[in-house]
């Protein structure tokens, strides 16, 4: 199995997804080891002073001007856990907990947060033994982090609240603990706070989601193609010339896919034959430009990502060296800070939830003009076997402008709400969390529309008899039906092609079969 080596540098994002997906175990390096220990110091150090510090001794938030005395503080760490572990609703999936908790584990490595090793250690443990914490959908305004989500993960460490086994059945982690021989957490100071204040949970969405988008890209780019085919058009406009003069990179990573897949092809270039066109739809013609600025905005969503994911995310931090709370000869402080809050995040989050929309819109509008035989060069109307007698693909359309105008709905940003919270301590906040649970719904939409537009456009290609396609569209339309998506014929029940359809763009299997001819795409 592969391991992950959690330092105290950061990690990647193939590292987030080896983990959240992948089940990987995971090491703390001996540096990560080090570094927990010395910023423990530092914390203890100033734990044994009068003063009073935030998150150490001190209460939270609006009612941090309280000092704590030293009897009291076990007991502080273990309430905020309890009492912030106030999530509501549908449990989230299980491989964004995971991303939330290797997340939170990074960040403690960093030697910023003050925990001792051994917390760490544990957080390792519990997800190498494949438990994960019953995690709500509701309770987290993106600022002083994914507060509710991560407080029902540190509740698990310390053996209370329910979490998953893995065999999949809830249980009382106090439990699962048990039976994988962890030893539950008795929290000190600043170590509750610390489990608790980071982005974690959106990050870990955005990881997923650029994942998903990266292959979802790749195989819009088939289906325009495909699409562009079926209709005749012409793959002049793909010329990379044309796409230099405008030298937007996702652009002509595009139209080069697009020109990929159809290499080859007896199909394009028709568009002067008997019904001439000057020029074909926005919806083909332009599919590289809305395309590639999706894939112009997914580099910016990267590259925030990236810095995220070498970032120390908590509040307040531990930093070494001298000051006027200075330790020993080494030195060292703890200092609040504002680095939890999510906009970096929440705003990319919403951005791609943007741009996946129009994704979906030209690729509904592509499919409507297959349909249509005003429009589609000579296809049958709805691609119907006997127009009339059958419906062909008339409410799959229906099906996926239903999509589209969810994914309408779901762009939206999250991001331009703010509702304060804490007696006004927290009166700004970035919704992030929200923006990162919309944008998955709206990736398993865009999915759903890709895959009807697939259905639709390898029907159509399929009916055009007597003319040849390209080898990847070749490819295309015998690994479709070799999954179980039905080719052109009298109207049957359609749900299951569909189904098939969806499973067969989700899985990749998509881009693997163009790829197979094509070599990798762009």
């Amino acid at each position: 199995m592969h391991t992950v080596v959690v330092g105290t540098s950061g990690v990647t994002a193939s590292d987030v997804l080896a983990v959240a997906r992948g089940g990987a175990r995971i090491e703390l390096s001996a540096e990560a080891v080090a570094a927990l220990a010395a910023a423990r110091e530092i914390v203890d150090a100033l734990a044994a002073k009068p003063d009073p510090v935030y998150g150490v001794s001190t209460g939270f938030g609006a009612l941090a001007t309280r000092h704590i005395s030293q009897e009291l503080r076990a007991q502080l760490q273990r309430n905020i856990v309890r009492s912030h572990a106030a999530g509501m609703g549908p449990r989230v999936e299980r491989e964004v907990v995971r991303a939330l908790m290797f997340l939170r584990l990074k960040t403690l490595c960093s030697g910023h947060t003050g925990v001792r090793p051994e917390v760490a250690q544990t957080m390792a443990d519990v997800l190498n033994a494949g438990i994960t914490p019953v995690v709500h959908e509701y309770g987290s305004l993106g600022c002083s982090g994914d507060l509710a989500p991560l407080s029902h993960c540190a509740l698990t460490l310390m053996g209370e609240g329910d979490a998953e086994g893995p065999d999949g059945a809830v249980r009382p982690a106090g439990e699962l603990l048990a039976e994988h021989g962890i030893q539950p957490v008795e929290l000190r100071e600043k170590e509750g706070l610390a489990l608790l204040n980071g982005t974690d949970g959106m990050l870990g969405m955005l990881v997923m989601a650029l994942a998903d988008l990266d292959t979802l890209y790749k195989s819009a780019d088939v289906t325009a193609a495909l699409s562009l085919e079926a209709l005749l058009g012409t793959d002049k406009v793909l010329a990379p010339e044309l796409h230099a003069i405008r030298p937007h990179p996702g652009q002509g990573a595009s139209a080069a896919n697009m020109l990929a897949v159809l290499e080859g092809s007896q199909l394009t270039g028709h568009h002067q034959d008997d019904a001439p066109r000057v020029q074909d739809a926005y919806s083909v013609r332009c599919a590289p430009q809305v395309a590639g600025a999706g894939r112009d905005t997914m580099a910016h969503a990267r590259l925030v990502a990236e810095r995220e994911l070498a970032s120390a995310v908590d509040n307040p931090v531990v930093l070494p060296g001298d000051t006027s709370q200075a330790l020993g000869s080494g030195g060292g402080r703890v200092e609040s800070n504002g680095n939890f809050h999510g906009a970096p995040v929440a705003y990319v989050l919403d951005f791609l939830a943007i741009a996946a929309a129009d994704l979906g819109s030209i690729a509904e509008r592509r499919t409507d003009r297959l349909l249509d035989k005003n429009r589609s060069h000579g296809l049958p109307p709805f691609l119907a076997d006997d127009a009339g007698v059958d419906s062909g693909l008339m409410i799959a359309q229906y099906t996926q402008a239903a999509l589209v105008s969810e994914m309408k709905r779901l762009a939206v940003p999250a991001s331009a709400d703010s509702i304060p919270s804490s007696a006004m301590q927290e009166d700004h906040v970035s919704m992030g969390w929200s923006a990162a649970r919309k944008l998955r719904t709206a990736i398993d939409n865009l999915t759903r529309i890709v895959a009807v537009e697939l259905y639709a456009a390898t029907r159509g290609i399929e009916l055009r008899e007597g003319l040849t396609p390209a080898p990847a569209s070749r490819a295309v339309i015998e690994a479709v039906r070799a999954a179980g998506v039905q080719g052109p014929g009298p109207d049957r029940f359609l749900a299951p092609d569909l189904a098939a359809a969806d499973a067969f763009v989700r899985g990749g299997h998509l881009v693997t079969a163009v790829e197979a001819v094509t070599g990798p795409l762009r």
